[in-house]
């Protein structure tokens, strides 16, 4: 079944890019693409985040990498990744005959790094947008550009002098005050910001008197992480003027518009993918009879209408 027709005005503006709808899935869970082609209707989605890639290969972290918890998933993948020759020559031919909007991650352990990366980019005809992870709490170098504003501001500000696209921010919650690197990417000139990554965590076994993760912390997803991400999007979106994806823990239309009058603009989907990987299309599939029945007719009517 197609998403069908409907008066209700889907897309959505975030700075300078443009999507038909505000139902994207996150990165890291939905590999390629390719992975997702015979279950999801690629073409639908507002758009498509694959996994990071950095400069070089990555085999990632030593297993265990993930851990499941009573409501939700810990991670510590450590960026496991094809880099970035291997990316333009052979999953981006794929990705942009997807039809969907693609938004490539990217993530540096130097702020040259990030240039680098992004201008390579370049050559890529097609992408939507770049999202710029400076946030994955499980690898060396790779939160510092999320935990400090000046940082944040230096490594955003560097990419918008190179890149042709579309930037976005992807913002850690493990930090004191969310809104001042939200402030400092806006600053620097990112287009949006997504709020949040993982929140940091662990596992032990007892018995072994081990910690259940190689890398010892990982990153925790899923609906655990709700509560924080709608705080993290909400302090932003009220505060900083500037466009918010929200993800963390959305599984269902009700998480989705909460995050919508939290302040999000669009959001992303990430550990349902793994679990229920037709949540995404039911969902949008779902939206716009959920506009209607409140007496919206675009999503912007929706966007930050919290009353507090």
């Amino acid at each position: 079944m197609m998403l069908a027709e409907t008066s209700v005005d889907l897309s959505i503006q975030l700075g300078r890019l443009k999507l038909r709808n505000p139902i994207l899935v996150a990165s890291g869970t939905f590999g390629y693409a390719k992975e997702m082609e015979g279950i999801v209707p690629l073409q639908e989605l507002g758009g498509i985040i694959p996994k990071t890639i950095t400069q070089n290969p990555r085999p990632g972290n030593a297993p265990w990498r993930t851990v499941e918890t009573n409501a939700g998933l810990l991670n510590a993948i450590g960026l496991d990744n094809d880099g970035i020759d291997y990316f333009l020559a052979n999953h981006w031919p794929y990705l942009k005959s997807t039809g969907g909007d693609i938004i490539v991650s990217i993530a540096g352990k130097s702020q040259q790094d990030f240039v680098e990366l992004a201008d390579r980019l370049n050559e890529a005809e097609g992408i939507h947008a770049v999202e710029l992870n400076v946030s994955c709490p499980n690898v060396a170098g790779g939160v510092d550009f999320g935990t400090d504003p000046k940082l944040c501001f230096d490594v955003v500000q560097s990419i918008r002098k190179v890149l042709h696209c579309p930037i976005i921010t992807k913002l850690t919650p493990n930090v004191t005050r969310i809104v001042d690197i939200a402030k400092a990417a806006r600053d620097a000139g990112t287009d949006a910001v997504t709020c949040i990554n993982t929140v940091l965590g662990m596992a032990v076994d007892w018995r072994k008197k081990k910690p259940m993760l190689a890398n010892v912390v990982g990153g925790l997803s899923g609906p655990a992480i709700k509560p924080i991400a709608l705080r993290c999007v909400y302090q932003v979106a009220s505060q900083v003027k500037v466009p918010v994806i929200g993800v963390g823990g959305i599984t269902n239309l009700d998480d989705c518009m909460e995050f919508l009058v939290a302040g999000a603009s669009a959001v992303q989907l990430g550990t349902v993918n793994y679990y229920d990987p037709q949540a995404s299309v039911r969902i949008l599939r779902a939206l716009p009879n959920a506009l209607e029945s409140i007496g919206a007719k675009s999503i912007q009517e929706v966007v930050g209408s919290l009353r507090t």
